[in-house]
């Protein structure tokens, strides 16, 4: 019994095994440029889309309303406003069935088309600009397009109902060119973000061609 408790307190304890460096999981890690990349196929992806729902909505469905209103234009195709006689005019042409189907369009492809395409370019914005005021300031340009936009269509939809009170035709008309004008301005804040990445990329790819020193 002795020479067990003897034993027992000379025995020293095993040493720990050591610790085994952490292994990065290569199917988690994303560098900067994969993140880049990946947000680049997401951005014209929705390019594609923002084109197929402009199309769809300015040139074929509000295209095709001029077929229920005699031929005439309608109020959200004219980039420099209208009076209340072009009003009056195209309220006359108009049925309660075609004004129906506009109000219809305005809360379908109507509202998806400028919400998407101000994701869109934000998105745009987001990789390419860095955070700061430049950011938020390019960030607003499509913003007051979504929300302009939005709102004219509504107020249209009033101008051409009538009613005991409609809205002034000089503020709808307002609405109407503001939502061109940021529009225009939206899509040239896409055109310059997409200029500066061609050159970027461009820059990167001839800097990663040249034979480095030393080699």
């Amino acid at each position: 019994m002795a020479n067990k408790k003897k034993r027992s307190r000379t025995r020293r304890p095993a040493p720990d095994a050591p610790a085994r460096p952490a292994v990065p999981n290569p199917t988690t890690q994303r560098t900067e440029a994969q993140a880049r990349s990946n947000g680049s196929i997401i951005l014209w992806a929705g390019l594609i889309a923002s084109a197929l729902l402009f199309w769809y909505y300015h040139v074929l469905a509000l295209g095709q309303m001029e077929d229920l209103s005699g031929g005439l234009e309608m109020l959200d195709q004219r980039l420099l406003g209208y009076d209340a006689a072009a009003v009056e005019q195209l309220r006359a042409a108009m049925d309660d069935d075609a004004r129906g189907q506009l109000i219809y369009l305005h809360k379908t492809a109507g509202l998806l088309f400028p919400l998407f395409f101000a994701l869109v370019t934000m998105l745009a914005v987001n990789l390419a600009v860095p955070r700061g005021p430049k950011r938020w300031g390019l960030w607003a340009v499509p913003l007051l397009f979504a929300v302009v936009d939005v709102l004219e269509n509504g107020a249209i939809d009033a101008l051409l109902a009538g009613g005991d009170e409609p809205p002034e035709v000089g503020i709808v008309s307002a609405l109407t060119i503001a939502r061109w004008v940021l529009f225009f301005a939206s899509v040239a804040v896409m055109v310059g973000i997409s200029i500066l990445a061609a050159r970027t990329g461009l820059r990167a790819a001839l800097e990663a061609g040249r034979p480095q020193n030393g080699r």
